[in-house]
This record gives C-alpha cells, structure tokens and sequence, in this order.
C-alpha cells in the first residue's frame, strides 16, 4: 500500500485537516502545468527591478496554483519571476511539500541556481507560502544559500513550527501517529512545533547576515498558531501583521496567498523598499 494511502487511516486525522486546510483549490490547472507571464527563462531583469523573484508554494501546493494571482501580479510590474516544485512524494500528483524539508531545500538551491545562471543577475529574492515562507531559511542557513539571496518575504510562515490549532497535542493518544506522519509525509512531521527539524533550523537564531527578512502574518491562520510564532527576531527583519494595516482584512492561512493584494502590496514594498507605498486597505485597488 502506498503511503499517502495510509494516511486514510483513523491515525492520521490531523494529516487529513491540514490537508484540508492548506491544500490550493484548482488542482486540476497543476495537469498540465503552464503558466502565464512567469517563468519565463528568457526574461532578463530590468534595472528598475535587477533581481529575479523566486516563489516557493506551500504544503500541498505547486508551482501554478500556489501563484495564480500574484505571479502575474508581479510580472505585470516588471519582475523576473520563477515557482518551483518541491517536496514531491513518489505516486502523488499535484500535492507537493510533502517530503524531508531539508531535501526540499536542496531542491530550492538548485532552482535558485539555474534561475540566477539564466538571468545573469548576482542574487534573487524569493517569496514563500507557509512553509515555503519556512522552508527557504534552511537554503539560507545551511545551503549557502545567504550568498544567493537578497530578501526573503513570508506569507503565514511556520516559522517556528505549529500546533496546527491544537491538533498536534492530540498525537500522543494515538500510538503509532507520530511515526506514521513521519514516515509517510515527513515534511508534515518537520513542520511541527517543537520536532526536530524546527530545533535544528531554530538553534543559533532565525537569521543570517546580509539577507532582508520580512514576515506578513494574519491573526485569523488557522494552521500556523499561535500566529505570533511566524514572527523572526534579528537584524534586517520587519514582522508585520495584516490586521495593522488594514483592520477590515479578514484573511486566512490560505487567502493570504491566494487572493490577498493587501498582503501581496506589502510583499512588493519588500522586495522594493526603495519605492515602497503605504499599505492600507485601500491597497487592494493597486
């Protein structure tokens, strides 16, 4: 029996919820996998905007769905813009995220690679989605990834691990759960608070020099909780929460990558700080 098969199992449960909660909608435009305006290997960086943006999609996202909204968004201001997939499993179609993060973040470096030798430009900046907001600070802080990176901004991050709403306190009382959601979809077990992966990534503080960090989090996620643990502490970091900016913004884990320009306006005034605008909630007219 496959793996990801298992997972129907009562035992995973808590596998199943975040699935439900994280997984992009559209999984059928993954089948055949073109995008407009991105990932375009042709594309050479302006002056206005020298360094390429790599985006990094979520647990059970891709490359496509992930981005549907704001990769063009930024393409239509004139970024170099790639996605990447990452952390497939053998016989899972579309869902990605999935495997050891630290493999997902070898897979990021040699995109990152590729992207900079196409481009010509000296580094890139990339824009992640919960744990594709996490994922890439291992790239950073293991994989020399520092050298190769100007900025690094996170939609929902995990950045510390989370207790998916509580649901992760629940594993004990399930024998077998914890190695289960190990074996079968280790990105899943990475991601929570407290496992290995976090303390390892964790240890030593959040950041590493010469890379500008920007954390945009909202109050409502329901996967990453509590919220606050997305925040980094350390030099060139701005954590900001979406309800600061505009306290009628009601979005969630999921929108805040998906469809929300008030939080994409404030990802462009990171990669951008030169030009950045105020964001308010007017934001979502721009």
């Amino acid at each position: 029996m496959l793996p990801w098969r298992r997972l129907l199992r009562p035992l995973a449960v808590l596998t199943l919820a975040a699935a439900a909660l994280v997984a992009p909608t559209g999984g059928a435009q993954a089948a055949s996998g073109p995008s407009s305006g991105w990932n375009d290997w042709s594309c050479k960086p302006s002056a206005a905007h020298p360094r390429p943006v790599v985006l990094v999609h979520g647990t059970f996202g891709n490359s496509v769905d992930n981005w549907l909204g704001f990769a063009p968004y930024l393409v239509h201001r004139g970024y170099c813009v790639y996605s990447l997939d990452y952390g497939q499993l053998p016989g899972v179609p579309f869902f990605n995220g999935l495997g050891p993060i630290d493999k997902s973040a070898a897979q990021l470096d040699t995109f990152v690679d590729r992207v900079l030798v196409s481009t010509g430009a000296a580094k890139a900046d990339l824009v992640g989605h919960s744990q594709g907001g996490m994922m890439p600070r291992y790239y950073l802080k293991f994989l020399g990834g520092g050298a190769k990176v100007n900025a690094l901004v996170g939609l929902a991050p995990d950045n510390h691990g989370t207790t998916l709403s509580g649901l992760t306190k629940l594993l004990p009382y399930f024998p077998g759960a914890e190695d289960l959601i190990s074996t079968a979809t280790p990105g899943l077990a990475d991601q929570i608070a407290g496992s290995a992966f976090q303390n390892k990534l964790n240890a030593g503080g959040d950041t590493v020099p010469g890379v500008k960090y920007t954390v945009i989090a909202t109050r409502y996620d329901e996967v990453v909780t509590p919220y606050r643990t997305q925040f980094l502490d350390g030099p060139d970091v701005r954590n900001v929460l979406l309800q600061d900016l505009c306290p009628l913004d009601i979005s969630e884990h999921v929108t805040i990558g998906l469809t929300d320009r008030i939080a994409w306006h404030e990802a462009l005034n990171a990669l951008d700080p030169a030009h950045a605008e105020r964001t308010t909630c007017a934001s979502v007219f721009d």
